[in-house]
């Protein structure tokens, strides 16, 4: 028997605190002689360890006093690799390389790591084991009297001894080394270009005294296109993923030249493979023996795993599952971290033979199925005759329903990048608005990654135009539905998303209140402050600001905040380097200034997205309770 109450005040036993718990995280598995390894984040201390999953159970391999993350690029990535008997990882607190032996399989104490380098003015990242040389191949970014210099490396295990393999470009990324040791493969890009944009792949090889060669470019000389991933086939074959024929796909080496892979059996559909590549270390497809691929294919939001046979029609494999991301392979099983509507992430191990499917780790059920919101796809018309992307949630409480002559209101969350994308997945966040009687609308504005490159560029020089223009018909199409209270419209987003949020505040009367988490109010100001890996992202974004001065006056929500008349409620992170707290303060002042009801929360110790599980709890109750408020 369920119960009337007004949308928007349901109560429940999913709290925020529950929410925070529930949002644990892995990332980059990597298969090899002594079982599996992954990374795993955990909101509690906000820590992220490694743990090896061997003999049928997972033992974590941190000891107390580390945490495995790179912040090369402020977004990190690469934080570990498998170097002979020992594990190579980058610890947060120096950003330094650490060697720790991976012990005997019957220890129960971790080993305690040791460092490998000693460079207070550096940051490590993307590591890779060079077998020949016995060193870790690493992306370095060099902090001193030049600025910022980004090279690539090699470590010797043994020393700490250093040798540049490469420099002289502005960015590094997805060192890759073939089976033999002799080939060395990287992604590199100049600015003013993004990963997203243009990119080169080029290839190095091994000298007789041990030494690289200079690099040579084998695609992307002439730009226009983005590669990613480069990976070595068993028999040495180098294959890398490009957006040269509009979606991120396989191509291969033949005969000096990168040739498309054609997916043999799969068709000419286009899809992404992966998603825009904003941190390292990403897995999005692997070749496999005997010239087959596995591989992820985004498509309308969704990231399917198929194996594509050297012939013959794809298999799609973990069926169950809405998002396969980070893969690995050994002779028996297939690994992946994989998502699901129902469960939080998971790493899986998929039985090559049979496709049966295991949970290693992850994999909870949070809710009942009668308690859950299920993504629901939702394309819609835009501006400019487009079409976007949305995954709609309605209000789910087993134990709770609304007056039959009342509509849900609506929460519309604007994604964080902007060039990224949400997915279709668990999240604990969404679950706990739709547990209290609100709907959720999730926006792939265009602009967004994983719907092919041409969606991805619409952002270029439109950004605060097409992203809002987006979160608002989104709103619209799910009110032409009948299925949310047009007059009780919410916004909300995180980073570039809390910049979308102000920015459809200040150009619409659409929404009752909204949001901003660490968001840009002041896109100038975060251009001349920024890191160097987004140095020119608001160039692309928004234009030259030489050349189109008012253009960032125009879209600024600071400079706009005469036309908000909304509430908002802010949040800070008092530490971060991206979005600085002076210019949310700056933005909060200008609306107080105006009368409008402010709401401003700074947590000191959090940097540029919250992690700690009890700020992550607080953030979400407080935002709740302001929108009650409103309601």
């Amino acid at each position: 028997m369920t119960t009337c109450r007004p949308y928007g005040f349901w109560p429940s036993a999913w709290s925020a605190a529950a929410a925070a718990a529930a949002s644990r995280d892995f990332a980059e598995l990597r298969a090899g002689a002594d079982g599996l390894f992954w990374l795993a984040y955990e909101p509690a201390d906000a820590r992220c360890t490694l743990w090896q999953w061997r003999g049928g159970a997972a033992t974590c391999l941190t000891p107390a006093g580390f945490s495995l993350r790179s912040r090369v690029y402020e977004y990190g990535g690469g934080a570990f690799c498998l170097a002979g008997q020992d594990v190579a990882f980058v610890n947060e607190a120096d950003q330094q390389i650490y060697l720790q032996d991976l012990g005997e399989p019957e220890s129960s104490v971790p080993a305690q790591p040791l460092a490998l380098t000693r460079r207070a003015d550096c940051r490590y990242g993307d590591l890779q084991y060079d077998r020949r040389a016995d060193a870790i191949v690493a992306l370095e970014e060099a902090r001193g009297g030049e600025g910022v210099v980004h090279r690539l490396v090699s470590i010797a295990r043994g020393d700490g001894a250093r040798r540049v393999i490469a420099a002289g470009a502005d960015f590094y990324a997805s060192p890759a080394l073939s089976p033999d040791g002799e080939r060395l493969a990287w992604i590199e890009w100049s600015r003013p270009e993004q990963p997203w944009t243009a990119t080169r792949l080029c290839l190095s090889q091994r000298l007789p005294d041990g030494r690289w060669s200079a690099g040579r470019c084998l695609a992307g000389e002439a730009g226009g296109e983005a590669l990613q991933q480069p990976r070595f086939a068993a028999d040495g074959r180098l294959y890398c993923l490009s957006d040269r024929h509009g979606g991120w796909q396989p191509w291969y080496e033949a005969q000096g030249r990168l040739v498309p892979h054609g997916l043999a059996g799969g068709g000419a559909a286009q899809f992404d493979c992966a998603p825009a590549p904003w941190q390292l270390g990403t897995t999005s497809y692997l070749p496999l023996d005997g010239g087959g691929l596995l591989l992820t294919h985004m498509l309308d939001g969704f990231g399917y795993l198929f194996e594509h046979g050297p012939a013959g029609s794809p298999r799609q494999l973990a069926v169950d599952y809405s998002r396969c991301r980070q893969l690995a392979v050994n002779d028996r099983f297939v690994f992946c971290i994989a998502g699901s509507p129902e469960r939080t992430p998971a790493v899986l191990a998929i039985e090559r033979a049979s496709g049966a499917v295991r949970i290693l780790a992850g994999g909870a059920a949070p809710l009942a199925p009668e308690q859950l919101s299920r993504p629901q796809p939702l394309r819609f018309a835009t501006g400019e005759g487009g079409t976007a992307h949305a995954f709609f949630y309605p209000p789910r409480n087993a134990e709770c329903h609304g007056r039959p002559d009342a509509l849900p209101p609506l929460v519309v969350f604007a994604h964080g990048g902007p060039t990224s994308a949400c997915y279709p997945v668990f999240d604990p966040r969404i679950q706990f608005w739709t547990q209290r009687g609100f709907a959720v609308a999730d926006v792939n504005y265009r602009g967004s990654s994983g719907f092919g490159r041409a969606y991805r560029q619409r952002l270029r020089g439109q950004w605060g135009v097409v992203d809002v223009q987006d979160v608002c018909q989104a709103a619209r199409a799910l009110a032409a539905q009948g299925l949310i209270d047009p007059a009780r419209v919410f916004v909300r987003g995180s980073s570039a998303g809390g910049f979308t949020a102000l920015c459809a505040l200040a150009a619409s009367e659409l929404f009752r209140g909204g949001a901003s988490l660490y968001g840009v109010s002041d896109p100038l100001a975060l251009r001349r402050g920024t890191h160097k890996f987004e140095g020119d992202y608001l160039d692309w974004l928004i234009g030259d600001p030489q050349q189109v001065p008012q253009r960032f006056r125009e879209r600024a929500p600071l400079h706009n905040a005469e036309w908000i008349d909304t509430p908002v409620i802010f949040f800070q992170g008092g530490q971060d380097a991206v979005v600085l707290p002076e210019q949310t303060e700056a933005m909060v002042a200008a609306l107080r200034r105006r009368g409008v009801a402010v709401e401003y929360q700074c947590y000191p110790q959090e940097r540029h997205g919250f992690r700690e599980a009890c700020n992550l709890a607080d953030a979400l109750e407080r935002e709740w309770r302001f929108y009650q408020r409103l309601l």
